[in-house]
């Protein structure tokens, strides 16, 4: 039987980088693979194992890639992370960037990044099922979170590579391009010599393709099983996960008069319009948020909802020409939009690329009281104590000294949620917040949000493609259409 990748007690040459056991690994032709676990369990670790990134001390990685004529690893196995980043991380990118329309000269068009493909069926199929064709002449800086998704695969796919990895593939794409994600990947398989690993953190999300999984949790790579086995002993996520004693914590948390608005309205928009070039992003758009709301935001990818959410931030500079009011002030009549900030916590996809930072998770965490994105006070001593308050909620606090670039995506993502959360703000607005979570973290979010929004007063606006993620607590629905 031919072996396509071989790792024979694998220990990575640097100590930061190793799993507790050494690798045992074999990945046999026609076999597809997902790489399961919690967040900070090593799955990447694997992977950049698997791909040749960390050196072994003794035996290297053995590759076959026949019938592939290239023997190079780089020319065989392609590695896609999804890390909500936009075009190469270079430095150049800055927070806010998607929406500065004067950068747009300085950035490339999708066409001009896709490579030629010999197979005209395969690049035809690419192109229908993830919409590229209307893509082609868009800035890659102006593409929502799903379409640079559907960019990247296509881009990846169309080099025809041997083996295929991809870190959460189906997270920020809507259910329909879920769906068809999931039988391309599948077709390819049975028409060519593709080999497909998946690292899912989702793993409810498992394609039907997949013929075997290997788990991995606590920098232990278990031995590679079946999906049948996989899913006859998979434990079912459980129904809640923050404590009863955490949760009464949250309900008790005091109210500051000084710091509320006590206002009915907390946003106000009025025939809202947004275009670039010529296309319509929002038309005409009415909506109002009352207080104690708790709005769901939905729409397929690039229908605008990034959008909407950067003008009520006011990340977006549209948005000081719009009829736009939040608390009752209307946006431009005096009051700075620092001291508005002071009310809203956020989190979103596109955070992940502004917090490129090498400090500790505590001082991230921190920034949120100052709503400070790349520039970084000094983490005050009477701070300290809220923002480990709100990082044990979220079962962090343990990693409040560590590195924020050495966290796994996942715990990267616990560590941004509880930024949103360490003001207490008056509306939170939580964009896609489940991305990249374990089974076990997504449900404790959740159980967190609920909390939350269960004290007086509390206004939230969330987004998200799984319907399954929203909190009991939601009262209202906003349902964009895509202008094409």
């Amino acid at each position: 039987m031919q072996n396509v990748i071989t790792i024979e007690n694998g220990v990575t040459r640097h100590p930061l980088y190793r799993m507790k056991e050494p690798i045992n690994l074999q990945i046999a032709a026609g076999e597809h693979v997902a790489i399961v676990g919690p967040n900070g369990a090593g799955k990447s670790l694997l992977v950049d194992t698997i791909t040749g990134r960390y050196p072994l001390l003794m035996n290297e990685v053995k590759y076959d890639f026949s019938p592939s004529e290239s023997k190079m690893a780089c020319d065989n196995i392609k590695y896609i992370t999804f890390r909500d980043s936009y075009g190469d991380a270079d430095g150049n990118y800055y927070y806010q960037q998607r929406w500065n329309s004067h950068d747009l000269d300085d950035t490339p068009i999708v066409a001009d990044l896709l490579p030629e493909c010999k197979d005209e069926q395969l690049r035809k199929a690419l192109y229908d099922l993830f919409g590229i064709e209307e893509m082609l002449s868009k800035h890659i800086i102006l593409l929502s979170s799903g379409e640079l998704r559907k960019f990247q695969l296509t881009k990846t796919l169309l080099s025809g590579p041997r083996v295929l990895i991809m870190d959460n593939p189906f997270i920020g794409l809507d259910a329909r391009t879920r769906g068809l994600l999931h039988t391309l990947l599948g077709k390819l398989t049975e028409m060519t010599n593709l080999q497909v690993i998946l690292v899912l953190s989702k793993t409810d999300d498992i394609p039907t393709f997949i013929t075997h999984v290997i788990p991995v949790e606590g920098r232990h790579c278990g031995p590679k099983i079946t999906l049948q086995e996989y899913l006859a002993h998979r434990e079912p996520a459980p129904a809640h996960v923050l404590s009863d004693e955490k949760r009464q914590r949250i309900l008790d948390l005091p109210y500051y008069a000084e710091n509320l608005y006590h206002t009915e309205h907390i946003v106000d928009l009025n025939k809202v319009s947004i275009r670039y070039g010529e296309r319509v992003i929002l038309k005409d758009l009415d909506w109002t948020v009352k207080c104690g709301e708790k709005w769901a935001l939905s729409g397929e990818n690039g229908a605008g909802k990034s959008t909407l959410l950067s003008l009520i931030c006011a990340d977006n500079p549209q948005s000081y020409a719009c009829d736009i009011a939040l608390f009752g002030r209307k946006r431009g009549s005096g009051e700075s939009i620092w001291e508005i900030k002071k009310h809203i916590g956020y989190v979103s996809p596109e955070m992940h690329r502004a917090y490129l930072k090498n400090l500790p998770a505590i001082d991230i965490v921190a920034s949120g009281l100052h709503d400070s994105i790349g520039l970084y006070r000094k983490t005050q001593e009477k701070d300290v104590e809220t923002c480990v308050w709100w990082m044990d909620i979220f079962g962090i606090a343990d990693l409040k000294d560590r590195s924020f670039l050495q966290l796994s995506s996942g715990e990267q993502r616990m560590v941004l949620l509880a930024r949103a959360f360490v003001k207490d703000p008056e509306l939170l607005i939580l964009d896609e917040p489940l991305h990249g979570l374990d089974m076990r973290n997504r449900r404790l979010v959740k159980d967190v949000i609920e909390a939350f929004c269960g004290r007086k007063d509390k206004t939230l606006i969330m987004v998200t493609h799984y319907q399954e993620e929203l909190p009991s607590t939601i009262t209202n629905s906003l349902f964009l259409k895509r202008n094409k």
